[in-house]
């Protein structure tokens, strides 16, 4: 604000500052006041057979507005410079602004300059007043206003996301079955969010009733978007501990409620300390489970998440052809983009296929399964038979006590 120059003719115009800008630079000129030069020796110039220059009696006629250019010898409007519509000719052209004026033969262009009470230049002058007396202007009552709207609406906020923070980490469901106002279950969210109301008056005093209709902060749309927002900040902060970090990816496909093909997917990678860490990163919607839509959803989310291919170890999949196979499988696709992404067989699945086979070959451990599955559905079918089941079991459990077999916590 210091370097802005006083010169009314080497000024940039008012609209070249930034939005952000302008106002401070329109309180510093009107601070400053009019640049009128009074002990200057202004030059003269012909008009017609008589020389003629600026007459500095005129900064006392008009001392409020009226500003001379030393480099220029023109007179220049201080509140048109500064609030002036760009707008034409329909505000009186540009004259007193951009092209000053000079004819000092024609001094009556000053008063008319300055035109009627809703004249240009008056409008002009009224928006430079409500500048300086802004605790005044009706514009600072709608900012107060505002000002304490946007300050319940952060309660509000803040409120709302402690809920949702609250019921992600315990992965407890959202939403109610009914859940209008005369509900006697709205559903965890709103039940939880109206029990924080009623243990803080803080919050009990801008929620619910007390909230304007359209930020209530209460619509499935807005839970989702905390949610998403939630999801997003998390996966931010697993981003970041990885770094440049090399890591592996785990890959299974899995089939939703609604029978979509979905690809789930988790990073495993090295802390900074040491340890083997495991999170999980996303559901990616496959159309279909070919190889090609799997390697183009795997790439989609790196990069998203920003993670590169080519700090890929490890791949671990189960036994699908699709995932695993020698030549068209995912692993194949991803070994061409980078050699060093080693595919590892899922060993829990491994184990699975290695328990089925051995139990289709054993006669006594296939009798095993057989015998089981017969007492879990006879036991299962009946709740009589859960409780005989369940006091049996307690008894012995008493009994093992009795004699020292277990140990009471």
């Amino acid at each position: 604000m210091e370097d802005l120059p006083t010169d009314p003719g080497l000024r940039p115009r008012i609209t070249n500052y930034s939005p952000n800008d302008q106002d401070q630079v329109r309180r510093a000129y009107l601070l400053a006041g009019p640049c009128q030069p009074r002990d200057h020796a202004f030059p003269q110039k012909i008009f017609g057979n008589k020389l003629r220059r600026f007459n500095k009696d005129w900064f006392g006629l008009y001392s409020s507005w009226l500003e001379y250019s030393v480099s220029k010898d023109s007179a220049y409007c201080l509140c048109c410079y500064l609030f002036k519509p760009d707008i034409g000719d329909q505000a009186g052209g540009d004259s007193f602004v951009g092209e000053s004026f000079s004819n000092w033969k024609k001094n009556d262009r000053l008063q008319s300059h300055v035109g009627g009470s809703n004249s240009a230049h008056n409008q002009a002058v009224a928006k430079c007043q409500d500048l300086l007396k802004q605790k005044q202007h009706i514009q600072i009552v709608f900012e107060k206003q505002a000002k304490h709207d946007e300050d319940d609406y952060l309660i509000r906020l803040n409120a709302a996301i402690d809920c949702i923070r609250f019921l992600l980490r315990q992965g407890i469901a959202f939403r109610g079955h009914d859940e209008s106002e005369n509900s006697s279950n709205r559903g965890n969210y709103l039940e939880l969010l109206k029990f924080l109301a009623d243990h803080n008056d803080e919050v009990k005093a801008v929620a619910f009733g007390n909230a304007p209709q359209n930020v209530k902060l209460t619509s499935p749309d807005v839970q989702q978007d905390i949610v998403t927002a939630a999801a997003s900040e998390t996966l931010k902060v697993i981003v970041e501990e990885i770094g440049d970090a090399l890591f592996s990816i785990l890959v299974d496909e899995a089939r939703d409620i609604s029978v979509k093909e979905q690809m789930a997917v988790i990073v495993r990678y090295i802390d900074k300390k040491g340890n083997i860490i495991e999170r999980f990163v996303g559901i990616e919607h496959v159309s279909i489970t070919s190889v090609i839509s799997l390697k183009e959803a795997v790439e989609k989310l790196f990069s998203r998440l920003g993670l590169s291919i080519s700090k890929l170890r490890g791949q671990g999949y189960d036994g699908a052809s699709n995932m695993q196979g020698e030549f068209n499988g995912l692993k194949a696709l991803i070994l061409k983009d980078n050699p060093s992404a080693y595919y590892v067989w899922c060993f829990a699945h491994q184990l699975q296929l290695a328990l089925i086979a051995v139990a289709k070959n054993h006669e006594d451990i296939a009798m095993m399964f057989f015998v089981t599955n017969n007492v879990v559905n006879v036991v299962r079918a009946s709740s009589k038979r859960r409780d005989i089941l369940r006091g049996k079991h307690a008894a012995k459990v008493v009994e093992a006590l009795n004699v020292g077999e277990l140990a009471s916590g």
